[in-house]
Protein backbone atom coordinates (compact mmCIF):
# COMPACT_ATOMS: atom_id res chain seq x y z
CA UNK A 1 0.00 0.00 0.00
CA UNK A 2 1.51 3.20 -0.71
CA UNK A 3 -1.64 6.09 -0.36
CA UNK A 4 -4.68 6.72 1.78
CA UNK A 5 -7.69 8.13 -0.09
CA UNK A 6 -9.75 10.05 1.75
CA UNK A 7 -13.50 11.28 0.91
CA UNK A 8 -14.89 14.75 1.62
CA UNK A 9 -17.21 17.07 0.79
CA UNK A 10 -16.74 18.70 -3.01
CA UNK A 11 -14.77 22.35 -2.43
CA UNK A 12 -13.23 21.17 0.88
CA UNK A 13 -10.59 19.10 -0.30
CA UNK A 14 -7.74 21.62 1.28
CA UNK A 15 -9.15 21.01 4.65
CA UNK A 16 -9.28 17.19 4.38
CA UNK A 17 -5.70 17.18 2.76
CA UNK A 18 -4.50 19.61 6.04
CA UNK A 19 -6.22 17.38 7.88
CA UNK A 20 -4.44 14.23 6.65
CA UNK A 21 -0.88 16.14 7.13
CA UNK A 22 -1.62 16.94 10.34
CA UNK A 23 -1.93 13.44 11.48
CA UNK A 24 0.45 11.98 9.60
CA UNK A 25 3.29 14.44 11.00
CA UNK A 26 2.21 13.62 14.12
CA UNK A 27 3.30 10.09 13.33
CA UNK A 28 6.32 10.83 11.75
CA UNK A 29 4.47 9.92 8.49
CA UNK A 30 6.17 11.33 5.56
CA UNK A 31 4.18 11.67 2.29
CA UNK A 32 2.72 14.23 0.08
CA UNK A 33 -1.08 15.56 -0.86
CA UNK A 34 -2.49 15.21 -4.43
CA UNK A 35 -5.80 16.29 -4.79
CA UNK A 36 -7.81 19.27 -7.46
CA UNK A 37 -10.55 21.39 -6.09
CA UNK A 38 -14.02 20.12 -6.17
CA UNK A 39 -13.30 16.48 -6.86
CA UNK A 40 -14.77 15.21 -3.50
CA UNK A 41 -11.59 13.16 -2.54
CA UNK A 42 -7.99 13.44 -1.69
CA UNK A 43 -4.73 10.93 -1.88
CA UNK A 44 -1.91 11.12 0.56
CA UNK A 45 0.79 9.70 -1.21
CA UNK A 46 3.24 7.70 1.49
CA UNK A 47 6.83 7.87 0.58
CA UNK A 48 7.14 4.20 2.97
CA UNK A 49 4.52 1.74 1.01
CA UNK A 50 3.74 0.19 4.72
CA UNK A 51 2.86 3.94 5.91
CA UNK A 52 -0.89 4.09 4.33
CA UNK A 53 -1.48 0.81 6.34
CA UNK A 54 -0.26 2.31 9.70
CA UNK A 55 -2.17 5.62 9.12
CA UNK A 56 -5.46 3.84 9.00
CA UNK A 57 -5.06 2.21 11.86
CA UNK A 58 -3.15 4.06 13.78
CA UNK A 59 -5.16 7.52 13.15
CA UNK A 60 -8.90 7.26 14.88
CA UNK A 61 -11.24 7.98 11.84
CA UNK A 62 -13.74 9.20 13.81
CA UNK A 63 -11.52 12.26 15.27
CA UNK A 64 -10.91 13.47 11.52
CA UNK A 65 -13.49 15.94 10.60
CA UNK A 66 -13.54 17.11 7.17
CA UNK A 67 -13.03 12.58 6.08
CA UNK A 68 -16.12 11.36 5.60
CA UNK A 69 -14.81 7.80 4.69
CA UNK A 70 -10.84 7.10 3.86
CA UNK A 71 -8.70 3.65 3.05
CA UNK A 72 -5.46 2.32 1.65
CA UNK A 73 -4.75 1.20 -1.63
CA UNK A 74 -3.49 1.60 -5.06
CA UNK A 75 -4.65 3.19 -8.29
CA UNK A 76 -5.55 1.21 -11.16
CA UNK A 77 -5.67 2.54 -14.56
CA UNK A 78 -6.32 1.56 -18.17
CA UNK A 79 -9.36 -0.80 -16.77
CA UNK A 80 -9.71 -3.12 -20.00
CA UNK A 81 -13.14 -2.41 -21.44
CA UNK A 82 -13.37 -6.30 -21.62
CA UNK A 83 -12.68 -7.31 -18.54
CA UNK A 84 -12.65 -4.76 -15.84
CA UNK A 85 -13.27 -7.57 -13.27
CA UNK A 86 -10.09 -9.36 -13.39
CA UNK A 87 -7.98 -6.05 -13.34
CA UNK A 88 -9.32 -4.73 -10.37
CA UNK A 89 -9.51 -8.52 -8.83
CA UNK A 90 -5.73 -8.58 -9.26
CA UNK A 91 -5.19 -5.34 -7.77
CA UNK A 92 -6.57 -6.85 -4.18
CA UNK A 93 -4.60 -9.94 -4.39
CA UNK A 94 -2.50 -8.43 -1.88
CA UNK A 95 -4.15 -6.99 0.48
CA UNK A 96 -6.16 -8.09 3.28
CA UNK A 97 -9.01 -10.76 3.01
CA UNK A 98 -12.47 -8.59 3.21
CA UNK A 99 -15.94 -9.07 4.29
CA UNK A 100 -17.58 -6.28 2.56
CA UNK A 101 -17.11 -4.80 -0.80
CA UNK A 102 -17.98 -1.23 -1.32
CA UNK A 103 -18.02 0.08 -4.98
CA UNK A 104 -18.25 3.59 -4.94
CA UNK A 105 -17.82 7.02 -6.64
CA UNK A 106 -16.66 10.38 -5.60
CA UNK A 107 -20.07 12.68 -5.01
CA UNK A 108 -19.69 14.54 -7.64
CA UNK A 109 -21.99 15.31 -10.46
CA UNK A 110 -19.53 13.11 -12.65
CA UNK A 111 -19.14 10.81 -9.72
CA UNK A 112 -23.35 10.12 -9.55
CA UNK A 113 -23.15 9.24 -13.78
CA UNK A 114 -20.82 6.37 -12.84
CA UNK A 115 -23.51 4.82 -10.20
CA UNK A 116 -25.20 3.09 -12.63
CA UNK A 117 -22.17 1.51 -13.62
CA UNK A 118 -20.82 0.72 -10.35
CA UNK A 119 -24.16 -0.94 -9.81
CA UNK A 120 -23.70 -3.71 -12.85
CA UNK A 121 -20.06 -4.10 -12.04
CA UNK A 122 -20.19 -4.82 -8.19
CA UNK A 123 -22.43 -8.46 -8.56
CA UNK A 124 -19.81 -9.64 -11.21
CA UNK A 125 -16.42 -8.73 -9.32
CA UNK A 126 -18.21 -9.82 -5.93
CA UNK A 127 -18.35 -13.67 -7.27
CA UNK A 128 -14.55 -12.77 -8.97
CA UNK A 129 -13.12 -11.66 -5.30
CA UNK A 130 -15.11 -14.93 -3.28
CA UNK A 131 -13.59 -17.14 -5.98
CA UNK A 132 -10.53 -15.71 -5.35
CA UNK A 133 -10.89 -15.85 -2.11
CA UNK A 134 -9.98 -12.07 -1.40
CA UNK A 135 -13.85 -11.47 -0.65
CA UNK A 136 -15.25 -14.19 2.16
CA UNK A 137 -19.16 -14.23 1.55
CA UNK A 138 -21.29 -12.98 4.84
CA UNK A 139 -17.74 -12.74 6.69
CA UNK A 140 -16.96 -11.63 10.03
CA UNK A 141 -17.32 -7.77 10.73
CA UNK A 142 -13.37 -8.21 11.67
CA UNK A 143 -12.23 -8.44 8.26
CA UNK A 144 -11.63 -5.34 6.68
CA UNK A 145 -14.08 -3.57 3.68
CA UNK A 146 -12.87 -3.57 0.28
CA UNK A 147 -13.46 -0.35 -1.72
CA UNK A 148 -13.22 0.23 -5.25
CA UNK A 149 -13.51 3.81 -5.71
CA UNK A 150 -14.53 4.65 -9.73
CA UNK A 151 -13.13 7.98 -11.10
CA UNK A 152 -14.44 7.11 -14.47
CA UNK A 153 -15.05 3.68 -16.23
CA UNK A 154 -11.30 2.84 -16.84
CA UNK A 155 -9.86 4.71 -13.48
CA UNK A 156 -9.92 3.36 -9.77
CA UNK A 157 -8.51 3.12 -6.71
CA UNK A 158 -8.35 0.01 -5.03
CA UNK A 159 -7.95 -0.63 -1.52
CA UNK A 160 -9.48 -1.33 2.05
CA UNK A 161 -10.64 0.09 5.42
CA UNK A 162 -10.84 -1.32 8.72
CA UNK A 163 -14.29 -1.87 9.79
CA UNK A 164 -13.72 -0.55 13.41
CA UNK A 165 -12.46 2.08 11.99
CA UNK A 166 -13.62 3.86 8.65
CA UNK A 167 -17.54 4.93 8.21
CA UNK A 168 -20.57 2.41 8.29
CA UNK A 169 -22.37 4.01 5.59
CA UNK A 170 -21.72 3.69 1.33
CA UNK A 171 -19.82 6.96 0.44
CA UNK A 172 -19.29 7.64 4.03
CA UNK A 173 -22.68 9.17 3.33
CA UNK A 174 -26.31 8.39 5.92
CA UNK A 175 -28.88 8.60 3.67
CA UNK A 176 -31.92 10.60 5.33
CA UNK A 177 -35.39 11.58 4.10
CA UNK A 178 -36.84 15.01 5.21
CA UNK A 179 -39.64 14.83 7.50
CA UNK A 180 -42.89 16.54 6.00
CA UNK A 181 -43.33 17.95 9.45
CA UNK A 182 -40.42 19.51 10.22
CA UNK A 183 -40.54 23.14 10.20
CA UNK A 184 -36.81 23.57 7.97
CA UNK A 185 -34.70 21.40 5.99
CA UNK A 186 -31.98 22.17 8.83
CA UNK A 187 -33.63 19.10 10.73
CA UNK A 188 -31.74 16.83 8.50
CA UNK A 189 -28.55 18.18 10.46
CA UNK A 190 -29.34 17.16 13.88
CA UNK A 191 -31.16 14.17 13.06
CA UNK A 192 -27.52 13.22 10.86
CA UNK A 193 -25.16 14.29 14.56
CA UNK A 194 -27.78 12.01 16.31
CA UNK A 195 -26.91 8.49 13.93
CA UNK A 196 -23.26 10.02 13.96
CA UNK A 197 -22.37 10.55 17.65
CA UNK A 198 -24.82 8.25 19.60
CA UNK A 199 -23.82 4.66 18.99
CA UNK A 200 -27.40 2.53 17.75
CA UNK A 201 -26.05 0.53 21.03
CA UNK A 202 -26.74 3.47 23.68
CA UNK A 203 -29.58 5.58 21.93
CA UNK A 204 -32.15 4.04 24.11
CA UNK A 205 -30.09 5.53 27.22
CA UNK A 206 -29.16 8.57 25.55
CA UNK A 207 -32.17 10.08 23.19
CA UNK A 208 -34.94 8.69 25.71
CA UNK A 209 -38.33 10.37 25.99
CA UNK A 210 -38.57 12.68 28.82
CA UNK A 211 -35.46 13.80 28.93
CA UNK A 212 -34.88 17.54 28.90
CA UNK A 213 -33.58 20.16 26.04
CA UNK A 214 -32.37 23.56 25.27
CA UNK A 215 -32.63 24.67 21.80
CA UNK A 216 -30.35 27.58 21.29
CA UNK A 217 -31.16 29.38 18.19
CA UNK A 218 -34.18 27.38 17.75
CA UNK A 219 -36.73 29.40 15.59
CA UNK A 220 -38.60 27.83 13.61
CA UNK A 221 -37.90 24.67 14.81
CA UNK A 222 -35.81 22.18 12.79
CA UNK A 223 -33.90 20.97 15.08
CA UNK A 224 -36.36 21.38 17.81
CA UNK A 225 -38.58 19.01 15.92
CA UNK A 226 -35.63 15.69 16.43
CA UNK A 227 -36.46 16.82 19.86
CA UNK A 228 -40.10 16.58 20.35
CA UNK A 229 -40.22 13.13 18.13
CA UNK A 230 -37.57 11.66 20.45
CA UNK A 231 -40.15 12.47 23.13
CA UNK A 232 -38.12 15.00 25.06
CA UNK A 233 -39.01 18.56 26.98
CA UNK A 234 -38.02 21.42 25.03
CA UNK A 235 -36.79 25.00 26.21
CA UNK A 236 -36.25 26.85 22.85
CA UNK A 237 -34.87 29.83 23.00
CA UNK A 238 -35.08 32.15 20.38
CA UNK A 239 -36.46 36.10 19.54
CA UNK A 240 -38.34 34.79 16.04
CA UNK A 241 -41.32 32.68 15.96
CA UNK A 242 -41.24 28.69 16.51
CA UNK A 243 -43.65 26.95 14.20
CA UNK A 244 -47.14 26.21 15.56
CA UNK A 245 -47.47 22.53 15.09
CA UNK A 246 -44.01 22.54 17.92
CA UNK A 247 -46.18 24.76 20.21
CA UNK A 248 -49.31 22.38 19.83
CA UNK A 249 -47.13 19.19 21.19
CA UNK A 250 -47.11 20.70 24.71
CA UNK A 251 -43.55 20.06 24.67
CA UNK A 252 -42.41 23.10 23.97
CA UNK A 253 -41.59 26.15 25.81
CA UNK A 254 -40.54 29.30 24.24
CA UNK A 255 -38.14 31.76 25.48
CA UNK A 256 -37.67 35.27 23.91
CA UNK A 257 -34.40 35.63 25.05
CA UNK A 258 -30.98 36.33 23.93
CA UNK A 259 -29.03 32.39 23.59
CA UNK A 260 -25.88 34.03 25.00
CA UNK A 261 -27.52 35.19 27.67
CA UNK A 262 -29.94 32.34 28.57
CA UNK A 263 -28.83 29.74 31.24
CA UNK A 264 -31.49 27.08 32.87
CA UNK A 265 -32.56 27.72 36.40
CA UNK A 266 -31.44 23.68 37.09
CA UNK A 267 -28.82 22.28 36.12
CA UNK A 268 -31.03 19.39 34.73
CA UNK A 269 -30.55 19.65 31.29
CA UNK A 270 -29.67 16.29 29.04
CA UNK A 271 -29.49 17.78 25.56
CA UNK A 272 -28.35 21.01 24.59
CA UNK A 273 -28.61 21.88 21.05
CA UNK A 274 -27.08 24.62 19.26
CA UNK A 275 -27.32 26.16 15.33
CA UNK A 276 -26.73 29.89 16.04
CA UNK A 277 -25.24 31.74 13.22
CA UNK A 278 -22.18 33.55 14.67
CA UNK A 279 -18.54 33.23 14.71
CA UNK A 280 -17.22 30.16 15.92
CA UNK A 281 -14.87 31.15 18.79
CA UNK A 282 -17.79 32.86 20.50
CA UNK A 283 -20.20 30.02 20.13
CA UNK A 284 -17.38 27.63 21.19
CA UNK A 285 -17.02 29.64 24.39
CA UNK A 286 -20.83 29.89 25.13
CA UNK A 287 -20.31 26.00 24.96
CA UNK A 288 -17.41 25.80 27.32
CA UNK A 289 -19.73 27.88 29.35
CA UNK A 290 -22.29 25.43 29.78
CA UNK A 291 -20.17 22.37 29.75
CA UNK A 292 -17.96 23.59 32.59
CA UNK A 293 -20.91 24.70 35.02
CA UNK A 294 -22.43 21.41 34.46
CA UNK A 295 -25.68 22.64 32.89
CA UNK A 296 -25.95 19.81 30.86
CA UNK A 297 -24.59 16.31 29.87
CA UNK A 298 -24.39 16.31 25.93
CA UNK A 299 -24.29 19.78 23.19
CA UNK A 300 -24.34 19.65 19.82
CA UNK A 301 -23.42 22.76 18.20
CA UNK A 302 -22.73 24.26 14.80
CA UNK A 303 -19.68 26.20 14.18
CA UNK A 304 -20.00 28.16 11.02
CA UNK A 305 -16.57 28.67 9.23
CA UNK A 306 -14.60 31.22 7.67
CA UNK A 307 -13.88 31.83 3.82
CA UNK A 308 -10.51 30.89 4.60
CA UNK A 309 -8.58 28.66 6.87
CA UNK A 310 -11.03 26.57 7.69
CA UNK A 311 -9.64 23.81 9.14
CA UNK A 312 -7.36 26.11 11.36
CA UNK A 313 -10.56 27.60 12.50
CA UNK A 314 -11.97 24.02 13.57
CA UNK A 315 -9.26 22.44 15.38
CA UNK A 316 -8.30 25.74 16.73
CA UNK A 317 -11.70 25.73 18.36
CA UNK A 318 -11.59 22.28 19.26
CA UNK A 319 -7.98 22.58 20.70
CA UNK A 320 -9.43 25.52 23.02
CA UNK A 321 -11.96 22.83 24.35
CA UNK A 322 -9.75 20.34 25.02
CA UNK A 323 -7.84 23.24 27.03
CA UNK A 324 -10.78 24.19 29.03
CA UNK A 325 -11.98 20.55 30.10
CA UNK A 326 -8.67 19.68 31.09
CA UNK A 327 -7.55 22.57 32.49
CA UNK A 328 -11.24 22.66 34.89
CA UNK A 329 -10.42 18.54 35.36
CA UNK A 330 -13.64 17.75 33.75
CA UNK A 331 -14.31 13.97 32.23
CA UNK A 332 -15.53 14.22 28.76
CA UNK A 333 -15.78 13.35 25.00
CA UNK A 334 -15.44 15.17 22.19
CA UNK A 335 -16.39 14.61 18.57
CA UNK A 336 -16.76 16.95 15.44
CA UNK A 337 -17.50 15.73 11.71
CA UNK A 338 -18.34 18.00 9.19
CA UNK A 339 -21.47 16.32 8.23
CA UNK A 340 -23.25 15.36 4.91
CA UNK A 341 -26.17 17.44 6.06
CA UNK A 342 -23.61 20.43 6.58
CA UNK A 343 -22.41 23.14 4.07
CA UNK A 344 -20.15 25.95 5.77
CA UNK A 345 -19.85 24.54 8.97
CA UNK A 346 -19.14 21.78 11.47
CA UNK A 347 -20.74 20.15 13.73
CA UNK A 348 -19.37 19.12 17.20
CA UNK A 349 -20.31 16.94 19.98
CA UNK A 350 -18.92 17.41 23.53
CA UNK A 351 -20.28 14.71 26.60
CA UNK A 352 -19.68 15.28 29.43
CA UNK A 353 -19.41 12.99 31.82
CA UNK A 354 -18.24 14.45 35.19
CA UNK A 355 -17.63 17.93 36.63
CA UNK A 356 -15.82 18.23 39.97
CA UNK A 357 -18.77 19.76 42.08
CA UNK A 358 -16.19 22.54 43.34
CA UNK A 359 -16.75 24.17 40.12
CA UNK A 360 -20.26 25.69 40.76
CA UNK A 361 -21.36 25.16 44.54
Amino acid sequence: MSCIVIYCRPGFESDAAAEITHHATELNVAGYVKTKPNTGFVVFQCFNADDSATLIKQVDFAQLVFARQWFCGVLVEELPQTDRVSAIANALIDMPTGSDLRVETPDTNEGKELLKFCKKITVPLRNKLVAQRSLVKDGPSKLPSLHILFLDNATAYVGYSWNNNNSDFFMGIPRLRFPSAAPSRSTLKLDEAFIVFVPEAEKEKRLSPGMRAVDLGACPGGWTYQLVRRGMFVQAIDNGPMAQSLMDTGQVKHYTVDGFKFRPEKRNIDWLVCDMVEKPDKVTQLMIDWAVNDFVKELIFNLKLPMKKRFDSVYENLALIHSEMNKYGIEYALQAKHLYHDREEVTVHLRVIKVPQKLYS
